[in-house]
């Protein structure tokens, strides 16, 4: 069975793109990060996204990008931007990037698959129903796997590991949908930027989850503070 490094925020794609990669075949290696994010929200809900599929190891790795000031996830002095509703969110890229925390991330994920003998990085980047984030582009992905061919081991001997976005392309509601179809547990997932006891309905993260829910039919079953 071919392993995979599955990145695995406990958000609604990076859970579709877990039950994806399982559905496929591959031993798959959950990996998340506790980085100095806002809170703890999405990665309590990781673990439990890996309990409920009875995976056997879940890495987590511990960084700090809280020197990332001009975060709103990484600085606590930023204010997440709200919403009235998803068409109000603009195509700029957003105070919520954190610089570099794709590369930072692939590189860990790269590191771990040359230790485990995987040859497979699974990441659920969107570019449709996104927030302008550069890192979550095609273009970025195939440079990266170019780094991967000349900067590790295993690609100066042939065997460069390979990067698979899943949903790079798909709407918010089919991923949705493809989540329902593969039975994914979307109800233990947490995609808001906020850390409260609900979830706030006004990040762009929220309104695009709700957005995915109301065009593919399903009601998300999560707790909001406000549906749009």
């Amino acid at each position: 069975m071919t392993k995979a490094v599955v990145l695995l925020s406990g958000g609604l794609d990076s859970t579709v793109t877990l039950a994806w990669a399982i559905s496929k075949g591959f031993e798959v290696v959950p990996l998340s990060f506790r980085y100095g994010q806002r809170h703890s929200r999405e990665l309590e809900a990781a673990k439990n996204v890996v309990h409920h599929f009875q995976l056997k190891k879940h890495i987590i790795v511990d960084i700090d990008l809280s020197a990332f000031e001009k975060s709103a996830l990484t600085s606590k002095e930023l204010k997440v931007p709200e919403h009235s509703t998803a068409k109000s969110i603009r195509g700029h890229i957003p105070i919520t990037y954190v610089p570099a925390r794709n590369i930072i991330f692939l590189s860990i994920a790269s590191g771990v698959c040359e230790t485990i003998g995987a040859d497979w990085i699974f990441i659920g980047a969107n570019s449709v129903d996104y927030s302008g984030y550069p890192d979550c582009r095609q273009e970025f992905f195939e440079a990266f796997e170019r780094v991967l061919e000349v900067g590790t081991r295993s690609g100066v001997e042939g065997k460069s590991i390979k990067i698979e976005h899943p949903l790079l392309t798909l709407t918010k509601a089919d991923i949705v949908r493809l989540g329902k179809s593969l039975g994914a547990p979307l109800h233990l997932t947490w995609s808001c930027y906020q850390g409260r006891e609900k979830a706030c309905g006004r990040c762009d993260s929220c309104l695009l989850r709700l957005k995915g829910f109301h065009e593919a039919g399903f009601v998300d079953e999560i707790l909001y503070e406000v549906r749009e």
